[in-house]
Parts: C-alpha cells; structure tokens; sequence
C-alpha cells in the first residue's frame, strides 16, 4: 500500500542550520516525513556538501526522507558524474529530483544506483517523458515523481493540465507529490515568493483546503509545504486532515440539535450511487435513527450550494436523511443544519457516487 505522506521544504543555501532544524522538529510533532530541499543554487561542492549534510543527518535522526532538487547544471558545476551517485548517498539523502530531464536512457541509469536512491522525475509537463524512461528499462519501484512549484503569481499549473500530466504517471502505479503553499512562508529557492503551490488556484486558498483537493483528487500521494517556513496552525491543520477521505469542515447554525449534531459528525456518510443533480444524499442516518423526533428549523429558506440539509420529522420516511445541497431549492421538509466552509464548495465536485466523506466541526 502506498501511504499518503506530509513533506516540508527548506533552503540551506538561504537560512540558517538552527532555524531549519526548529522547523524540522515543529514538523516531526505534526507527523511530516518528507523533506524538499532545492540544490540548484549550489557551486561551491565542498561548502554545499558541509552546509547540506549537516541538517540532512539531522533530519534523519527524525525520520525524514529527504530530496534534494538538482539538474545536470548541478551535476556539471559540482563535477558529479551520472554513472556515481556517491555524492549524493554521502549527504545522506534518500532521492534526488530532476528538475530538468536528460534522455531517459540517463533517468533509467540513475535508477539502478547502488545507494538505493530513488529519482523522482518532474511532472508537470504533459510531454511522453516517463514513458520515454520506462521504455529504457528503468528500475521502476525507484522511480518517483513530483510537480514544480511556482513562486511568481499568475504562473500555477490550471486544474486541468495538472491532471493530464499527472495521470501519465499515475497510470503506472508512481508514487507522486505535489506542493502546496504557506501563507506565512516567505523563503524560496529564488528573489520571487509569491507562495510556492504547484496549482494556481491554491495560491491564496488555506493551507488545509489545498491538500485536501490534492488528496481527493486521488492523483497525490505526498503532499509538500512549498515554502519555508509554514507556521505551526498551518502544520497542524495538514497533520489533522483525513488524508484518505474528504472531510468537509462545517460550521452549524444557531438552532442545530444535538440529534442532527449526532447524524453530522458520527457516521461514516457516503453518496447514494443513483445521484442526482439537486443534492448530495447520505441515506443511512434516516435508517439508523429513524425513531428520533427532529422538529422543523430552519427550514422555510432557500437552500443555498454547500447547505448541510436533514430531513425533519415532516419528511415520513426520509426523516433524519442527511443532504448537501448542490443547487438552490426550496423545501420545508428538510432543516438547514449548517454550512460547509466557503472554501471548501469546490471540494463537493469531488463526492462522487459512492464516495465516502466526513464532516468535522471547528466551532
């Protein structure tokens, strides 16, 4: 099984060892077991290699798995050869990133290294690429791959392409991360941070509600803090999202129940597989409590995109079934319990028939 991971990125070549280990220990708290780190800013191989190994090794003692982003100007500039990897292994790292290609043969080489280092390839680009790799033998179960990052705005992947290209590697079974972006992080590998997301719309979004798209997208296994250094709310908020299900935050109205409280955070809900266009429907709560009295409330409004609806004792046999609206309607029958965070709507394209979600309260 491939478990989904939390990463998080630093920048020796623009901090200082004691603010990256504080940062690495706040993310070892937090459950994060990834670390990004970009090299392709380095040249001076002896100064790199002190500099780098020290917070590496440091991160190891934690359990961090740590990449390093290189290209073959790296390899050139610090006189690393393609055919001896042992540079890298002597950091202590556990992969290397290219952010540029070479020519695939290069890529499957790399792959059969002796260190065990796996090579995690860029994505995001929509180009026949892994599968020029691959088609040179590559050492499959070693190859990874991981989106870029954008620091200038306007410049973010847009959904759509992020999806064709990450197919192209999903379709092989690759394990695959991609970035999200601190609103508090202000270090990056260049002079331009305007956030670090892979995806455009993700730029100004909460830190949370990026990751959870990542994740229900189904495409992303890791998920990485772009930018250095997120705060401890913001790595909080990553540590305690459900990484293997959508779990809609929802904010509940005045007169809420303790029985609709109940219906909202207990079960495990799940969209009937005959859906419809008006609403989410999650059936087994009516079964499970159909003998609770629910009295109207709430109820004589139009319900708006992301309402979190249940049906009241005026509904008969559908009492107590719980809803998320998807289009305005009007109906006395059913009770508005809450609403789903603003930032979160969009997410409600990822409930698909069958998908299982859960709700979770913050108030």
């Amino acid at each position: 099984m491939t478990f989904r991971q939390l990463g998080l990125s630093i920048y020796p070549d623009h901090s200082n060892y004691e603010e990256d280990a504080r940062y690495l220990d706040l993310g070892h708290k937090y459950g994060f077991t990834r670390i990004f780190m970009s090299m392709l800013e380095a040249s001076d191989p002896e100064a790199t290699k002190a500099k780098f190994k020290k917070i590496i090794s440091y991160g190891n003692t934690l359990g961090y798995d740590t990449v390093l982003d290189v290209s073959p100007r790296i390899f050139d500039d610090l006189g690393i050869s393609y055919s001896d990897l042992s540079f890298f292994a002597d950091l202590g790292v556990s992969g290397i990133r290219l952010d540029e290609g070479f020519n695939g043969a290069t890529e499957a080489m790399l792959s059969y290294n002796p260190y065990n280092l796996f090579i995690e390839l860029n994505m995001s680009n929509d180009v026949a690429y892994l599968d020029n790799v691959l088609s040179y033998q590559a050492n499959e179960p070693f190859i990874f791959g991981c989106h870029n990052f954008y620091p200038q705005v306007g410049t973010g992947l847009p959904y759509d392409f992020f999806v064709r290209t990450t197919k192209r590697f999903k379709k092989y079974g690759i394990h695959t991360a991609a970035f999200v972006s601190s609103a508090h992080g202000n270090q990056g590998p260049w002079n331009v941070n305007d956030g670090l997301p892979t995806l455009e719309a993700h730029r100004h979004l909460p830190i949370a509600v990026q990751a959870k798209q990542l994740f229900a997208s189904g495409l992303i296994d890791d998920v990485l803090i772009g930018n250095a250094y997120a705060s401890e709310d913001e790595l909080k908020a990553l540590s305690d999202l459900n990484r293997y299900q959508l779990q809609f935050d929802v904010n509940f109205v005045p007169d809420v129940n303790d029985i609709e409280k109940t219906i909202v955070l207990k079960p495990q809900h799940f969209r009937r597989g005959d859906v419809n266009a008006l609403v989410i429907r999650s059936t087994m709560p009516r079964v499970t409590y159909k003998d609770v009295p629910n009295p109207a409330h709430d109820n004589t409004i139009e319900f708006q995109r992301g309402d979190v609806l249940i049906g009241n004792d005026d509904f008969g046999h559908y009492k107590n079934e719980l809803q998320i609206a998807l289009q305005p309607h009007s109906d006395p029958r059913k009770n508005k319990v809450g609403r789903i965070n603003e930032h979160e709507l969009g997410l409600l394209d990822y409930v698909h028939p069958w998908s299982k979600f859960k709700f979770e309260n913050h108030q």
